[in-house]
Order: C-alpha cells, then sequence, then structure tokens
C-alpha cells in the first residue's frame, strides 16, 4: 500500500491515516507532497481523483478522504482493533470521528495545526474556545464511559484517538489548559512512538505555509 500525504508540520489530515497504518502495525509506503506549491496539484491528481491528500492506494483501490481510509483500513485488517469491539463504544467512536471531521471550524482557523510553532494565548475567539469546550466534554465522557483498560478514549488506542491525535498537537502549540482528565488523555496521545516519529520529522521541513503561520 502507499499513502499520500502532505507536510507533516501542518496537515492534520495526513497525520490520521498514517498515525493508524504506523500504530496497528500495517507495512505501507509513504508519498509525500509538498501542500500549496505549483505542482502540488498535479502530484496529488495523479494519485487520486480529488486531487487533495491524504490518499491511500492499494494494489487496484485508490481511496481518498481520512474517514473513508480508516473504515477501510477496518475492513481490510479487522484484527487489528481500528474500531472498538463493544457495539455502543463502536457506534460512539464512528460519531465523534464524524463530528469531529465535519465539525470545530473555529478551532481549526484559529488554532491551524504547527508542529514547529508555540503560541500560547493565541487563537482564543469564543467560537474556538466553545470548540475546545466541546472536545474536552468528548474526551472526558468517553474516558468515564469506555475508557477502562487503558488510557485513550475507549481504553485501547483506536480511530477515535486518531481523528483528535491533530488537536492534541494544537492544544500543545497553543499552550491550552486541561482539566486533569483531559490533560492525562492529552499526555497518552504524545506518548505515542509513532507521533513522536511524525512531529521529528515536521520539525525538518524547510516549508513555511503562510495560513498556518497565523501568529508568527
Amino acid at each position: 500500500m502507499k499513502l499520500i500525504i502532505g507536510n507533516k508540520n501542518y496537515s492534520s489530515w495526513s497525520l490520521r491515516p498514517w498515525l493508524l497504518l504506523r500504530a496497528a502495525g500495517i507495512e505501507f509506503e509513504e508519498v509525500l507532497i509538498p501542500l500549496y506549491r505549483e505542482d502540488s496539484k498535479a502530484r496529488q491528481l495523479a494519485y487520486s481523483p480529488a486531487g487533495k491528500v491524504p490518499a491511500l492506494i492499494d494494489g487496484e483501490i485508490t481511496v481518498w478522504d481520512s474517514l473513508a481510509i480508516v473504515e477501510y483500513l477496518a475492513e481490510k485488517f479487522p484484527d487489528r482493533g481500528i474500531w472498538p469491539r463493544d457495539p455502543a463504544a463502536r457506534t460512539r467512536a464512528r460519531s465523534i470521528c464524524a463530528e469531529m471531521h465535519s465539525g470545530f471550524p473555529a478551532l481549526r482557523n484559529s488554532m491551524p495545526m504547527n508542529l514547529r510553532g508555540r503560541h500560547p494565548g493565541c487563537g482564543r475567539t469564543p467560537e474556538t474556545l466553545a470548540d475546545i469546550a466541546r472536545i474536552v466534554a468528548v474526551w472526558e465522557d468517553c474516558r468515564a464511559y469506555f475508557g477502562a483498560g487503558g488510557a485513550f478514549l475507549f481504553g485501547a488506542f483506536c480511530a477515535a484517538d486518531v481523528f483528535y491525535a491533530p488537536v492534541v498537537t494544537r492544544f500543545v502549540t497553543y499552550d491550552v489548559q486541561l482539566p486533569p482528565t483531559a490533560a492525562a488523555y492529552r499526555d497518552a496521545v504524545l506518548a505515542l512512538s509513532a507521533l513522536r516519529e511524525w512531529t521529528a520529522a515536521g520539525a525538518t521541513e524547510p516549508e513555511r505555509i503562510a495560513m498556518s503561520e497565523l501568529y508568527a
């Protein structure tokens, strides 16, 4: 399989399937296309009809969009625990992934993912603070009802943690203070060896994307 991704420092959408593949021990080839260059769109179109990253190529099959990639991997590797086994937990996990996939626009706009950046206090609009409060409520609810047996939202690491991993990095970049349960979950995600690997690679990238450097 090949996974087509964008800049590791900035591309939250690319991080999700990459982190899932690495954490689940699924072998793949990484193809990184730097974003917002003159040839970026053409290079992306060579892999995906949407002309965007991420995209997964598995033989004759092409899957694009991070949520579709996760679902494809869950079907292909049913033994890797990509979704929780318990039906109630699995339904909740899918719901909060869909909520992240389509929501939280204020957080995305005011606190773009930027692993190298450190901008404490920035981006705190009322709308962004409301998004943060909702995310904290999601984390606390999942940990309370489904988190037994592990440090992640549903105990064991799963797709839900993949979808919220970029938010974890944002909370570091913008120094968002969290209550104890949410802070413990943040720390568990940050300790993942796969996320540390991604972050270290992002730190070495030379590109600077202006829309993600709002407070530079």
